[in-house]
């Protein structure tokens, strides 16, 4: 299967939106399991790996989107969007700094935003307007 700008548009805004999503529930699934902490340790380890699985699905979305964009200054905002996200999500797995999680829901939202804008304003169907990009860029 050919993974096409648009097809990677769209991943990409919905792994990055279930990224967020699973941010946001974490804490409240956590605590509503708090009874139950013993019996559920494989579905909590399960639960903080998806983390990772987001992470590498929205990298590939953001790679396949930035090879067919036609908006030149998309590509470096993408990069810098995901790089900002897997920093952050880095750091809160690893605990080196305390940073408010305001910042990771920031950073994915604003991935999901360039991927819809992306979508919609910045589409390279075919082969011959990607050329022209990249031999005006």
């Amino acid at each position: 299967m050919k993974l096409s700008i648009q097809n990677s548009d769209i991943i990409g805004a919905f792994s990055t939106s279930l990224c967020a999503l699973h941010c946001v529930a974490t804490p409240f699934l956590f605590i509503a399991q708090a009874q139950y902490a013993n019996q559920f340790d494989s579905a909590q380890i399960f639960w903080s790996y998806l983390d990772y699985l987001f992470l590498l699905i929205s990298f590939f979305a953001v790679y396949q989107s930035t090879k067919k964009t036609t908006s030149s200054y998309i590509k470096p905002l993408f990069w810098m969007s995901w790089f900002s996200l897997f920093a952050l999500i880095m750091n809160e797995k690893l605990e080196l700094f305390h940073l408010p999680e305001t910042l990771t829901y920031i950073s994915a939202f604003s991935l999901v935003c360039m991927h819809l804008y992306n979508r919609k304003y910045c589409r390279c169907d075919s082969d011959s307007c990607c050329a022209d990009t990249k031999s005006s860029a």
